[in-house]
């Protein structure tokens, strides 16, 4: 005769899981409290020196220096809201992109998109003629390219039904398809082309507007919410797509919607700052090496970490050979490898 569950498991159970919620909570609180002080720290840096209650005053314009207000809302300020919006995005993308490919290796970067938005790029310079500082040439055909990379994905997944885990390689070799096409591009530009198709694809935060910035807001807010009403979806595929659709859950429109969601996220954002690397892959591990794969955690999380690796790298640009700005993109990747490779190995069945 099979005995019933003792009472003490139950209770066990219930301790261990009320104590993961305890933990979890107070990392996303530490996530936010370090993000505010990043925040500070990136408000603080730059040429014009200035005490940090007077640049607080000058985000809402009321510093008794006019040259505040104006250095922190025209010039500081956008920066780091830029930062801020694409490193949550990116984050929150590339979470969501391994829990419904069941892959974690699915990011932008490893899926195409990011690829896809490089020839967008190299065509709007050296076919199309736009120069570096192009408002809307390049951006907008950086932004077709990375569709039209989300949409060749889509499409092989919808009409091929291949696997999730085909769908990356599927990435991968349309990456190499696309890097192909660029450096074919790239062959028959002349030298002001290449340096403005390079100074792209290093990666800016310090080219947007305030409009560009509510852009990408509205877009990482919007899947923000939309994954954080999903999460007990995204939970159910932990268990396997059997036991999801026994859930009532329909994997493949959940699949396809949640990617074309994130593509359009990842290319609005890339379109915007270029090429930014492995903050979609790096920070879903950081938050998931603490707190474990429950999404109603893991996705604030990812949007926190993302936000606070990308304003952590914006800071290492500005200020370790200030007054020069290095590029963000290799900042990404000079940090983002290595602490990568640490997660990986590190504890490589949370991978």
């Amino acid at each position: 005769m099979n005995s019933a569950p003792s009472p003490l498991a139950h209770n066990g159970c219930g301790q261990a899981y009320r104590k993961n919620q305890l933990l979890s909570m107070a990392f996303l609180a530490a996530l936010c409290f370090v993000l505010m002080i990043t925040f500070l720290f990136a408000l603080k840096a730059g040429s014009y020196e200035t005490p940090v209650n007077e640049l607080v005053k000058g985000i809402f314009g009321a510093s008794s220096d006019s040259k505040i207000n104006l250095v922190v809302r025209n010039n500081r300020l956008p920066r780091i809201c830029t930062a801020m919006i694409a490193g949550a995005g990116l984050g929150l993308s590339g979470c969501i992109f391994q829990a419904v490919l069941r892959n974690p290796l699915a990011s932008a970067s490893t899926l195409g998109v990011s690829q896809g938005a490089s020839f967008g790029a190299a065509a709007a310079i050296i076919l199309f003629g736009f120069g570096a500082s192009s408002r809307m040439g390049i951006p907008f055909c950086a932004f077709i390219g990375s569709i039209a990379v989300a949409l060749m994905i889509l499409g092989l997944s919808k009409f091929k039904q291949i696997s999730p885990e085909g769908i990356v390689l599927s990435g991968v070799a349309i990456s190499a398809m696309f890097t192909g096409a660029t450096t074919l591009i790239q062959y028959f530009a002349d030298e002001v082309q290449l340096a403005s198709l390079v100074y792209w694809t290093f990666g800016d935060l310090g080219n947007t507007r305030w409009d560009d910035v509510t852009c990408m807001g509205i877009i990482s807010g919007f899947l923000i919410l939309y994954c954080f009403i999903h999460r007990w979806d995204y939970n159910a595929l932990l268990s396997g797509k059997e036991t999801a659709v026994s859930l009532g859950i329909h994997v493949q429109r959940l699949t396809l919607i949640n990617m074309l969601l994130c593509c359009l996220a990842s290319s609005i954002i890339v379109s915007n700052v270029g090429l930014i690397n492995f903050i979609g892959l790096v920070a879903p591990h950081m938050v998931r090496m603490v707190i474990g794969n429950n999404h109603v955690y893991l996705i604030p999380g990812s949007a926190l970490a993302g936000a606070v690796l990308l304003l952590l790298s914006d800071l290492c640009s500005r200020t370790i050979v200030s007054p020069v700005i290095l590029p963000i993109g290799a900042i990404t990747s000079f940090l983002g490898g290595p602490l990568f490779l640490y997660l990986l190995f590190k504890d490589g069945n949370q991978a």
